[in-house]
């Protein structure tokens, strides 16, 4: 059974961490208001670094690890391509453009926040961000549930969890960390369970 790890070592195209650094600083620039629905298109549709279901597989480790998910992600693809200059190539890509910026955005809005068009600028901004990571979580539960096979358990057992999550974290408003600590080991107990009965 290959790992995760494993599985993303597989691949031959190696870009440099130059090439890295700045895709990543592309994908930081774009990304206001969340990085992630352009880091799909850019790492799964346009590059073809990774699959959907990697890209799934990182980002799920990635939100149970310390630290924005998206620089996570960073760390895992960068290191896959270049070892730790590539790692470093892709946190630095995420970083250095949108420090300059916030700092700028910083000062304009203590300036000319109170005024009425820059409300509502925020406001519009801050809906069409919530679009596009909904955008992508439809693309990513669509591609993974197209490569599903439903007489598996284990894919049964996956569906089962998304529905649970989103009803603690959507519907029951509660906390991400008691979601994850309940669902986690939850989780994590059923497919070791399931993979001993079908061995």
């Amino acid at each position: 059974m290959h790992s995760h790890a494993g599985a993303l070592t597989a691949r031959t195209d190696q870009p440099s961490p130059v090439t890295i650094f700045f895709v990543f600083s592309r994908l930081a620039l774009m990304g206001f208001g969340g990085v992630m629905p352009f880091a799909y298109r850019a790492l799964v549709e346009q590059h073809k670094w990774l699959t959907a279901e990697e890209f799934a597989k990182s980002m799920a480790l990635s939100q149970m690890l310390p630290g924005p998910t998206v620089c996570n992600v960073g760390l895992m693809v960068g290191n896959r391509f270049g070892g730790v200059a590539g790692a470093l190539a892709a946190v630095a890509g995420l970083i250095i453009g949108p420090f300059f910026i916030v700092i700028g955005l910083g000062v304009v809005y203590q300036q000319f926040g109170d005024l009425l068009i820059i409300r509502r600028a925020i406001g519009g901004m801050a809906a069409v961000a919530a679009g596009l990571i909904l955008a992508t979580a439809v693309k990513m539960a669509m591609a993974m549930f197209a490569k599903a096979h439903w007489r598996s358990r284990h894919d049964q057992l996956k569906v089962v969890l998304m529905v649970l999550a989103f009803v603690g974290l959507g519907l029951l408003q509660w906390q991400l960390a008691i979601v994850f600590c309940v669902l986690a080991p939850l989780g994590t107990a059923a497919s070791y369970l399931l993979g001993e009965k079908h061995d």
